[in-house]
């Protein structure tokens, strides 16, 4: 498949075992090479999530997001329009790794950086396929510390099967990879000066998903 062209709008799915969309984003190409597809997006960026997700960030109740991991393993589950807000978003993603290296922006700057345990990659015509795996990683903007996110949902979709035990492994080998391009300065953490001043080109607009949104925009949950 050729690679994406800098600027084009892509976009990012999460698409459960079952072939059903979890999620999609949309984003604008910066690179693709080999090594990796680097894109991004500013607020304003057409998403879908998880209804039970949008109703997290209304409610300001994270609880509800355990609901979600509940319907996602009855794999029955509604999506909802909405758009990115607050950040900047630039992500790196190699096709073969069991992460993805995400940083992100506000007025003041880089806020931080998040490696996203998610599936390799599956290329299609308009983007990718993934599938978030639920634990993440963040990290200092000068790399000088880090913590680990969201343990907990992570031992919850254990228990619900939605990791199998395959899935686990493979996510253990890339925690033990990750960490080694934070003490290595390897990936994107070779070139952290360049991520850091990195800002969205005001000369692209927000990108778009290929059908328009619903009427009655929603607010999508922030990264990181």
């Amino acid at each position: 498949m050729e690679s994406f062209k800098v600027g084009q709008t892509v976009v990012r799915r999460d698409v459960h075992r079952t072939g059903r969309v979890w999620s999609e984003h949309a984003l604008r190409v910066v690179a693709d090479t080999s090594e990796a597809l680097v894109a991004a997006c500013s607020p304003g960026a057409e998403t879908r999530w998880p209804a039970l997700y949008v109703k997290t960030r209304d409610d300001d109740d994270r609880s509800v997001r355990t609901e979600a991991f509940d319907a996602m393993a009855t794999g029955v589950w509604e999506l909802a329009d909405a758009v990115w807000q607050e950040t900047e978003l630039l992500l790196w993603k190699p096709p073969a790794a069991w992460f993805s290296v995400n940083a992100f922006y506000t007025s003041a700057g880089l806020r931080n950086w998040y490696v996203n345990f998610e599936h390799p990659t599956s290329r299609a015509t308009d983007g990718f396929d993934t599938f978030d795996l639920t634990v993440d990683l963040v990290v200092a903007p000068d790399l000088s510390s880090w913590e680990w996110k969201d343990e907990d949902e992570y031992a919850h979709v254990r228990r619900l099967g939605i990791v199998t035990d395959t899935e686990h492994q493979a996510v253990d080998a890339a925690r033990d990879q990750a960490l080694a391009m934070l003490t290595e300065r390897s990936g994107p953490f070779a070139d952290a000066t360049a991520w850091t001043s990195w800002r969205w080109n005001p000369a692209w607009p927000a990108p778009r998903l290929p059908r328009p949104a619903a009427a009655g925009e929603r607010v999508a949950p922030t990264g990181g």
